[in-house]
């Protein structure tokens, strides 16, 4: 399978997005820089997954006259972070749509086998009728994302979108397997998982990095 030219699959190319990104990578980078372009990053990827959004024109009075313009039909979004690194993308994506409700999904990886346990899951009412984004800066195996996309599914959650920041081969290709009617955006595609699964290049712990809880 060749990745990037995968349907569903969505490799973003802005150059602002690829230069954030090298920041992000950087070991230099601190804590406060790095929440800040997790945050500009997540902005960034959630301009180009929101642009399938359906628009109603409504009547407004400007200043010259009145004129029937665009706004987003029906508002029902919903963005789920995966915990605990999925939170530093939500004020980003809240930026663009601060009417949207907010989930969670808790999944934490087992650092034996790296498979992921699911211990959290709360979700807004009708989640059926919402556009579901789901937000994890990391996708390396593939196992979270893959569970999280689970445990919405048998909650009802019919409209789904995957956005992460870096994507492992391994874990695109898994993801993709489990559910090529997924959309999944992503700001770079690194090169492999090492032994301990982790991302090469990729940029250390994101959850650590995002909250200063490296040892």
């Amino acid at each position: 399978m060749e990745i990037t030219d995968t349907p569903n699959v969505i490799l973003l190319d802005h150059p602002l997005l690829k230069h954030k990104i090298t920041l992000l990578r950087k070991k230099e980078t601190g804590t406060n820089e790095f929440r800040r372009l997790v945050k500009e990053i997540a902005v960034l990827e959630g301009y180009e997954a929101l642009r399938g959004l359906k628009t109603e024109l409504i009547e407004v009075e400007t200043p010259i006259e009145t004129a029937k313009e665009p706004v987003i039909s029906g508002k029902k979004l919903c963005f789920v972070p995966i915990l605990r690194a999925g939170l530093g993308m939500v004020d980003g994506m809240l930026e663009l749509v601060p009417s949207a409700k907010v989930g969670h999904i808790g999944l934490y990886r087992d650092e034996t086998t790296h498979e992921p346990h699911e211990y959290f899951c709360k979700l807004p009412g009708n989640i059926e009728d919402r556009e579901v984004f789901v937000l994890d800066p990391m996708l390396a195996t593939g196992g979270s994302a893959k569970d999280a996309i689970k445990l919405l599914k048998e909650r009802g959650a019919r409209k789904i979108t995957f956005i992460c920041i870096i994507a492992a081969p391994e874990g695109v290709r898994v993801f993709h397997e489990a559910y090529p009617d997924i959309p999944l955006y992503i700001g770079a595609l690194d090169r492999c998982l090492n032994e301990n699964a982790y991302i090469c290049p990729g940029l250390g712990d994101a959850g650590d990095r995002i909250f200063g809880t490296l040892k």
